[in-house]
């Protein structure tokens, strides 16, 4: 039970246990990829899929790069690229307009993980008539990826959300991406490098608007109070350099600080992101 009478527990959805799992496979293969873009499972983790030097020269770019900003405290950490969190549509495309051609740089070499996961993932929407590609507004595009390293203490580098509540703020109402709101919202992250811990931890509750309005979250999802969540089953991912990770971001998740504590510069947990889902029955588009 929980320990803090003044925090209620997250209500919501809860996923059986057929639905509540993350399968796991050796290699990166895109047809399980559509079943969390369905919503017939909770995630997936491809494991080894992406080769340690191309991990290893995207990692170097990013912390290498000039074009590396700070995030503050809300979720500290650094980043490149440009995130829709608790922002309007327009300064977000302004901020992708002007990042992608840095990214497009970045992400230039052999084996980018981001064109081989899209690559595969719209050979297999095609089988289904259905197609994947950047969300848009006015002939502008989407940041392609986000670069981002968790540095935050305490009992997580970033604190439990949940990707969802961030698709209804009104700032982004006219931005395309909000299609997905009626089906799943999926995260794609690519380990790029991870030493000791850094888990997802990820509970089986997708809240209800009832808990986000009374914790205050209708618009942004985050954070919630780990001790609102204390009664809902939490599955702990292990991520490792190399491996993809898919899984539907309505539920609340986090992520694990790292506990290599021996760097004088915080840079063991990196990953290359982005959002996807379904805005209709043909159409699958990314965000970051």
């Amino acid at each position: 039970m929980i320990d803090h009478p003044d925090i209620a527990p997250v209500t919501g959805w809860i996923g059986d246990q057929d639905y509540f799992v993350f399968r796991e496979y050796d290699h990166f293969a895109p047809e399980p990829v559509l079943d969390v873009l369905h919503g017939h499972v909770a995630g997936v983790v491809f494991r080894d899929a992406v080769p340690v030097e191309v991990c290893a020269e995207i990692a170097a770019r990013f912390w290498d790069s000039p074009h590396r900003l700070t995030r503050g405290t809300e979720a500290p950490g650094y980043y490149l690229g440009a995130y829709t969190w608790h922002k309007p549509t327009a300064q977000y495309l302004d901020e992708s307009e002007q990042v992608n051609p840095i990214l497009d740089d970045l992400l230039d070499v052999e084996g980018d993980p981001m064109k081989v996961f899209y690559a595969g993932l719209s050979t297999a929407l095609a089988r289904e008539g259905a197609i994947v590609r950047p969300a848009e507004q006015d002939g502008r595009v989407a940041s392609r990826a986000l670069l981002r390293s968790w540095h935050g203490g305490g009992e997580f580098a970033l604190n439990p959300h949940d990707d969802y509540s961030q698709c209804a703020d009104p700032q982004m109402a006219d931005f395309e991406r909000r299609g997905v709101l009626q089906r799943s919202v999926v995260a794609l992250n690519i380990c790029l490098e991870n030493d000791l811990g850094g888990r997802l931890a990820y509970w089986n509750i997708q809240p209800d608007a009832g808990s986000k309005s009374r914790l205050g979250l209708s618009v942004t999802g985050s954070p919630y109070p780990p001790a609102s969540l204390v009664d809902h089953e939490t599955k702990y991912i292990e991520v490792n350099t190399g491996d993809i990770y898919v899984f539907n971001g309505a539920h609340v998740h986090a992520v694990e600080p790292n506990t290599d504590n021996t760097r004088t510069r915080t840079r063991t947990r990196t990953t290359l992101a982005a959002m996807m889902g379904f805005i209709d029955d043909h159409t699958v588009v990314t965000w970051s």
